[in-house]
């Protein structure tokens, strides 16, 4: 590198640039009826993995009405966490399986 690159480039990496932090996926199961974790925590931005290896449909439905994520039987779908608090939810179609999200800002 030529000395008159040198200060350029150090002056970027000491003023300019930031470590920016990368968003999480958390993955969360329904499987013979059980919501796996009961307790999940995320942050805002992170994905959810909503994995359902059932035979059948569920739901992950907030209770304060936040998400309503439709899961088809041996099916994977994503969302991405857009606000902070504690959801309860539940599958619509099996209302004994509830769980928890704590979502961090």
């Amino acid at each position: 590198m030529t000395p008159r690159l040198i200060f350029p480039v150090i002056a970027a990496l000491t003023l300019g640039i930031s470590v920016s932090a990368h968003a999480a996926t958390i993955q969360i199961t329904m499987e013979n009826l059980v919501i796996s974790p009961a307790e999940a925590t995320a942050k805002v931005g992170d994905t959810i993995e909503w994995i359902n290896k059932d035979v059948f449909a569920h739901t992950a439905t907030a209770r304060n009405g936040d998400f309503d994520v439709m899961m088809p039987p041996k099916q994977t779908v994503t969302s991405v966490v857009k606000k902070a608090g504690t959801v309860e939810y539940y599958c619509r179609f099996h209302p004994n399986m509830k769980a928890v999200l704590k979502i961090e800002p």
